[in-house]
């Protein structure tokens, strides 16, 4: 009888958010501004990073070329790095002037010179010879210098269909016929981290208050819906559409970006609804407290844009002082992004992520607590 009582008040207990979630869902997919800030902005992000970060990673180098030599070979040279993909010839440089001033501009990086006389066959010599010219502005110093080894190696190539040299030392390169992980790889796991921090905190701070204006959360009150059963419907229906926004986001760069998906989609499930949890309670409690959008606007960006910065969304987290990395791997996203990061990079299993997942679960902890504090219904 006390198991049959006990089961009668759960379901009672959990009728409230059985009701709520498919309606909140349905009330997500009808505001047009979630449906942007949830799916399309996070979008737009992937596919600007995705064009930076993927596809051909070839190097290659704006230059302008300038011969000014009348031999046939001088002749045939250029049209070779005119084809070569390695170059990107400005065929609108005809002149030294114009070279330099595009130089300083940043329009080129370096200016290839074939002097008089290149490609001439010197007296006593039956084959041809010279000296080639790499100009560069002095911020682009990088360039030059790379730019001439690339060129040394090509002359090497030619050198050697003219005069055969011995070399007594040489290095092998050799693939390790494995497929390594590109930059996109761990560009991409940001991005999903900026998408459930934008569906975490800026979904309620903006729609809390709105509906504290209408009156709706205050209708909601009068009903026999608790503070726990309106968070647990809340956090349900956004860790659904969490689920869906990085889905959507897994499809797109698997089909056109080629991600190199190492992990397991459960673990990375588990992840993302405990990002949604964590990152949701702290948009309930700003939007919970606020009564309008411009209490909750500036408070809001106070707390993500550290995170945004310091989390790893942008650039690596390695790349910052030690000391700041000790502090920021304590920041509520940095432990999202690295457990999403080690899953897509380096298959790593939920065991693996205790570190991470104990910050998380200590942070979901403490939001809650402060969210259930601060909320008010009107």
């Amino acid at each position: 009888m006390a198991s049959s009582s006990t089961d009668s008040k759960l379901k009672r207990a959990f009728l409230p958010i059985i009701a709520y979630v498919p309606i909140d869902i349905k009330r997500l997919f009808r505001d047009k501004v979630a449906i942007f800030f949830v799916f399309l902005f996070p979008l737009m992000f992937l596919f600007v990073f995705g064009s930076i970060f993927s596809g051909d990673k070839n190097v290659s180098f704006r230059v302008a070329l300038l011969n000014e030599s009348n031999s046939q070979f001088s002749q045939k040279f250029s049209e070779q790095i005119k084809q070569n993909n390695i170059f990107k010839v400005d065929s609108e440089v005809s002149d030294m002037d114009q070279a330099k001033e595009k130089m300083n501009r940043g329009q080129i990086d370096a200016t290839i010179i074939l002097p008089k006389g290149f490609g001439d066959v010197a007296s006593g010599k039956n084959y041809p010879s010279g000296q080639a010219e790499i100009l560069y502005d002095q911020n682009n110093q990088s360039a030059g210098t790379t730019l001439s080894s690339v060129m040394e190696g090509i002359f090497k190539e030619i050198n050697n269909n003219f005069i055969k040299t011995e070399t007594p030392f040489t290095v092998k390169a050799e693939s390790t016929a494995t497929k390594g992980l590109t930059q996109f790889d761990y560009t991409f796991t940001g991005i999903m981290g900026f998408t459930l921090l934008s569906l975490g905190i800026y979904g309620p701070t903006s729609v809390f208050p709105r509906l504290k204006q209408k009156g709706v959360l205050r209708r909601y009150q009068l009903t026999t819906l608790k503070v726990w059963q309106y968070f647990v419907g809340n956090v349900i229906s956004n860790s659904f559409i969490g689920l869906l926004s990085v889905g959507v986001m897994f499809a797109v760069a698997l089909l056109i970006f080629n991600l190199n998906m190492r992990g397991n989609y459960f673990n990375l499930a588990v992840v993302v609804v405990l990002g949604v949890v964590m990152l949701y309670g702290i948009g309930l409690a700003i939007g919970g407290w606020a009564r309008t959008e411009s209490q909750a606007a500036p408070l809001a960006q106070v707390i993500t844009l550290p995170m945004m910065f310091l989390s790893g969304v942008f650039f690596p987290v390695f790349l910052m002082p030690e000391l700041l990395q000790n502090i920021t791997k304590f920041i509520p996203l940095t432990p999202i992004i690295d457990a999403l990061r080690l899953i897509v990079t380096e298959n790593a299993s939920l065991i693996d992520l205790w570190p991470q997942l104990a910050i998380v679960i200590g942070w979901i902890i403490i939001i809650y607590l402060i969210a259930f504090k601060v909320f008010r219904w009107e």
